[in-house]
């Protein structure tokens, strides 16, 4: 017998004398704790179990295919591989770590199933053991378990649909009931859709309404495709102007071009769609036919449209006080959604808009309040409320853009709209968005400017890449109008966006600017790399040192390659159609930064419900180990994204 039968028999019987105990420690890790306990017998009974010294190879691109599937019972497994020293000659090499494996989790995946060698060499970074799995058995078990399969197939992206579950029954808990999100406009679209033709007379469209009970009528052409949807709100309008004619074709009355979304849009969308665009109804539209229209009515019947009334409310409150109250049931209002199943994109997203609509309510009251000066301006902002990522722990960057002739009148402009400014930056701050402590607020005269000048602060940032100046594009370069007219902005971002395409040192230094924050991977012994002195003993920030990477590094590549939209998923989308990552990474980043700000938005949940204040600093040793472990892989994703950039920017 060889010593590598020998090995092999010897683990063998390592597990077959202690079967209970090998599947009592699967039971505690994913995907085996889904696993049924047929399945879990056949891995068990095919593996072997064999040890590691620290600093034993295990597998390597040298080896050829690889035979097994590894499990790891105890210790910890790292992938390295060499690469040149700068400083050195080529045939000097370091070893760079670029990932690691515990406890519970396994290996090489993507290899076995692609039948390849695979491309970094696994190192024991300690005494480890590990359960064997043979090819044949691997594939045997691939092809009958649901749940292996799946989890082979996608990786961290199952176990990410693990923890949301989880996350949403927490929710679901707080609230006392469940409900889902997910059901499309398809499920809900009960009846068929009431349409006439743009001929019909406004006398019989009305008539109809009444007939069928129904709010809105769509006017479609020869090809069942919505041209105009007349609704209860424009006979409003057509009476209350004095120039109602019955006899009229609804054509001329109708509000042309409806808002429409296809048949398999989610209700949560739809739901969005309305709050944003002020709308209480929305075609349904599959291939260019009409195939049904959702109001704001139907939504509420099926208790999913508690945002379009907020937000309704938020947009028409009477007074300060009024909206500070409203403000309260924003918190309300998110947990539900979390327990609706909505994602955080979603969550951000909805945030940002009941944020936005109370931003613009705030300056309304304030030009009732404090007078109107009688000048047009545009209200800006920047970082997360410009990128639409904001969560319930939010501070004011804001800013002012007015138009100017020249400088003199740009000045004069200036001292008419400060003082408005600043009491729109304090009635923010009562609602509770917090005064900025870096003063970036529209109240700043050096942030209330025309639109020459702002043209001309951010042409300074490209041009003359300071360290203040590479700080300040991380900051204003997400930025969009939430208030006021929005061309001089469009302006503003495309000038932007040309000036820093044919400007590769200042995209080198924002590279180099991105990699400032690294994610915090621990070393042999912990999974994070945690602050060690003070009230933040033993927790990681997981804005600055989880989301920011992920922003930063996007940002970088967005900006390079002409992408207009500030928000970082929409960002990294374009950027896979672009072709600038590759679609794989892309949707590794989307699904890291997703959970990340799943893991913050849940921890902003709790700190509400127990009215403590916002942090963004949690204590990993309080997760449970599915979170624990795709928080570690979401890391070692921005970790890649950082290393990609440095390559591409030869850092």
């Amino acid at each position: 017998m060889t010593s590598s039968d020998s090995f092999t028999q010897t683990g063998r019987t390592a597990v077959q004398q202690n079967i209970q105990g090998i599947l009592e420690f699967l039971r505690k890790y994913p995907p085996f704790s889904q696993m049924n306990i047929t399945h879990l017998n056949y891995l068990v009974n095919h593996c072997t179990l064999r040890f590691f010294a620290q600093g034993d190879p295990i597998i390597a691109p040298d080896d050829g295919l690889i035979e097994h599937f590894y499990i790891v019972q105890q210790g910890r497994i790292v992938g390295a591989r060499s690469i040149p020293q700068k400083d050195q000659d080529l045939a000097a090499a370091a070893i760079e770590t670029t990932f690691e494996i515990t406890t519970g989790e396994c290996f090489p995946i993507a290899a076995l199933l692609a039948e390849r060698p695979t491309r970094t060499t696994h190192l024991a970074a300690e005494d480890s053991f590990c359960l064997l799995l043979e090819k044949s058995a691997f594939v045997e078990l691939v092809k009958q378990c649901t749940v292996f399969r799946e989890f082979c197939v996608r990786g961290i992206s199952s176990l990410l649909d693990q923890a949301t579950q989880q996350v949403q029954l927490k929710a679901v808990e707080s609230l006392g009931a469940q409900h889902t999100m997910e059901a499309t406009l398809a499920e809900l679209t009960l009846r068929s859709p009431i349409s006439c033709t743009p001929d019909f007379p406004l006398y019989r469209a009305v008539q109809r309404m009444h007939e069928q009970q129904i709010g809105s009528l769509a006017i479609v052409d020869a090809q069942d495709y919505p041209i105009g949807i007349f609704t209860l709100r424009d006979l409003r309008r057509v009476i209350a102007t004095g120039e109602a004619d019955l006899q009229q074709p609804i054509s001329q009355v109708m509000t042309p071009d409806p808002f429409y979304l296809p048949s398999a849009t989610s209700a949560f969308d739809a739901a969005l769609a309305m709050t944003e665009r002020h709308i209480a109804h929305i075609c349904v539209v599959d291939h260019r036919k009409l195939v049904g229209v959702i109001s704001e009515r139907d939504l509420f019947a099926l208790q999913r449209m508690d945002l379009v009334h907020l937000a309704r409310t938020i947009r028409h409150a009477s007074s300060l006080d009024k909206l500070i109250e409203l403000r309260q049931e924003v918190n309300v209002l998110v947990e539900r959604m979390i327990a609706h199943g909505a994602s955080p994109e979603q969550i951000t997203h909805l945030i940002t808009l009941l944020n936005d609509h109370s931003v613009c309510r705030v300056i309304e009251l304030c030009l009732e309040q404090y007078g109107d000066p009688g000048i047009p301006f545009t209200w800006l902002v920047f970082g997360s409320e410009g990128r639409k990522e904001q969560t319930l722990h939010t501070d004011q960057d804001n800013g002012i853009l007015f138009a100017a002739d020249n400088q003199e009148q740009a000045n004069a402009i200036r001292g008419k709209l400060l003082p408005l400014a600043k009491e729109i930056n304090l009635a923010l701050d009562k609602c509770g968005f917090t005064l900025c402590k870096g003063n970036i607020m529209a109240g700043n005269p050096e942030l209330c400017l025309s639109a020459s000048e702002w043209a001309t602060r951010f042409s300074k940032c490209v041009r003359d890449a300071t360290p203040e100046n590479l700080l300040y594009s991380t900051i204003y370069f997400d930025f969009r109008a939430i208030w006021g007219e929005d061309s001089a902005v469009k302006r503003l971002r495309k000038d932007l966006l040309e000036s820093i395409r044919h400007n590769k040192a200042f995209q080198r230094l924002l590279a180099n600017n991105a990699l400032q924050h690294r994610p915090p991977l621990g070393g042999l012994f912990r999974d994070f790399e945690l602050s060690k002195r003070g009230a933040e003993k033993d927790t990681l920030d997981l804005k600055t040192k989880g989301l920011t990477p992920f922003v930063d590094g996007i940002r970088v590549l967005a900006l390079s390659h002409g992408i207009e939209t500030a928000n970082t998923l929409e960002r990294i989308r374009e950027l896979v159609q672009k072709r600038v990552i590759e679609r794989l990474d892309g949707d590794a980043y989307a699904e890291a930064y997703h959970f990340i700000q799943l893991i913050r938005m849940q921890q902003h949940q709790q700190q509400s419900r127990h009215q403590l204040p916002y942090s963004n600093r949690i204590y990993p040793d309080e997760l449970n180990h599915l979170d624990r472990r795709i928080l570690r892989e979401s890391f070692r994703q921005a970790q890649r994204l950082q290393s990609s950039l440095t390559f591409r920017y030869k850092l």
